[in-house]
C-alpha cells in the first residue's frame, strides 16, 4: 500500500471540482493506493502542502489543476523522493500534454493505477521553479494580461494575443554560457523550455525534453509578425523550429541581460523578475509519475 495525495486548487480552468473527490476514491485502485485529498485555500498553499507531504515520506503528490498548479507541487517536491502525479483541470496544461497524461479527468485517474515513476529536469530562474517553460519577451506580456483577465481559457488568451501584437515593441536581449555569448539581438519573445509547450499543444520547442540535462531556448524574430499565419500554423504541428524567423538554442546554465525590467513569466504565470536573470536546468531533480510502459 503506498501514500497519495491529491491538491485540488478549487479555482483553475472552467470545470467545477465540489464532486471530484469522490470520483477519485471511486476509481483510484484501493489495493494499491491509500489517498489524501485537500483543497488549497491560497496561492503558495499547494507548494506548502506538497513539502509537507514529501516530509511525511508519501509516495506520490497528485496536482488537481493547471500549469500553475503543477509549478506549485513540483516546487514542493523538488529534489525529494515523493513523486509529482498531474490531474489536468486547467488552461493550457503544458506539462501533462508533454507527458502523455490524458485530458478526461477520469482517465488520468485511472492512469495513476499504472504508473511508474521516471526522474525528470525541472528549471531554475533565479530561485523560481519552472517545469514547463519560462520567459520574457512578448508571450510574458501575454501572461500578464492573461492573469489580470476576468474570465480563463483560450478564447481569453487569444484574445489577448491580437489586442497586443500589432502594438508590441521588440526588446533587444543578450544571451551568455559562461563566458561564451550566445545570443544578442532584438527578439519578439524569448522561451527557454524544459517541456515542448506552452499549453494546448503550441509547441514552441518541439524537441524539448524533460530528461535531457538542458533547456532549448527559442528566439523569435523582431520580425515575426510578417509571418504571422504561418508560424501560427507552425505552432501547432511542431514545426515552429524550421522557420526563418526563429533560432533555437541548447543550454544547461545560462544568463540573460535584457534592456529594462520587463515581464517574465514562469509556466505561464507573470513574475517580478531582476533585469538580469539566471536560467539553469536542474537534472533528474524532480521524480514524475507516467503511464507505466511494458
Amino acid at each position: 500500500m503506498k501514500n497519495i495525495a491529491f491538491i485540488i486548487n478549487p479555482i483553475s480552468g472552467t470545470q467545477n471540482k465540489r464532486k471530484l473527490p469522490k470520483t477519485i476514491e471511486q476509481l483510484l485502485d484501493k489495493e494499491q493506493w491509500l489517498a489524501n485529498i485537500v483543497f488549497t485555500e491560497r496561492a503558495g498553499h499547494a507548494t506548502e502542502l506538497a513539502r509537507q507531504y514529501a516530509r511525511m515520506g508519501f509516495d506520490a503528490v497528485v496536482a488537481v489543476g493547471g500549469d500553475g498548479t503543477v509549478n506549485e507541487v513540483a516546487s514542493g517536491l523538488r529534489d525529494t523522493e515523493t513523486a509529482l502525479g498531474i490531474i489536468p483541470m486547467g488552461s493550457g496544461n503544458g506539462f501533462a500534454r508533454h507527458i502523455g497524461i490524458p485530458l478526461r479527468t477520469q482517465r488520468a485517474i485511472e492512469m495513476l493505477n499504472r504508473s511508474e515513476v521516471i526522474k525528470a529536469d525541472y528549471g531554475l530562474a533565479e530561485d523560481h521553479v519552472f517545469v514547463t517553460t519560462c520567459g520574457t519577451g512578448f508571450d510574458a506580456l501575454i501572461a500578464d494580461r492573461f492573469a489580470q483577465a476576468g474570465t480563463r481559457g483560450f478564447q481569453t488568451y487569444f484574445k489577448k494575443v491580437i489586442q497586443d501584437a500589432l502594438t508590441y515593441k521588440s526588446e533587444t536581449y543578450r544571451i551568455t554560457e559562461g563566458d561564451k555569448l550566445l545570443f544578442e539581438h532584438k527578439a519578439f519573445l524569448l522561451t527557454f523550455a524544459n517541456a515542448n509547450q506552452w499549453g494546448n499543444d503550441a509547441f514552441i520547442a518541439p524537441k524539448a525534453s524533460i530528461q535531457d540535462g538542458k533547456m532549448d531556448i527559442c528566439m523569435m524574430s523582431s520580425n515575426a509578425l510578417l509571418a504571422a499565419p504561418s508560424l501560427a500554423l507552425r505552432l501547432f504541428t511542431k514545426s515552429i523550429d524550421k522557420s526563418l524567423f526563429m533560432d533555437t538554442l541548447r543550454a544547461k546554465d545560462v544568463i540573460l541581460y535584457r534592456e529594462q525590467v520587463s515581464p517574465f513569466h514562469i509556466d505561464g504565470d507573470p513574475v517580478e523578475m531582476p533585469q538580469t536573470v539566471h536560467i539553469r536546468i536542474v537534472e533528474d531533480g524532480l521524480r514524475v509519475l507516467v503511464e507505466k510502459r511494458f
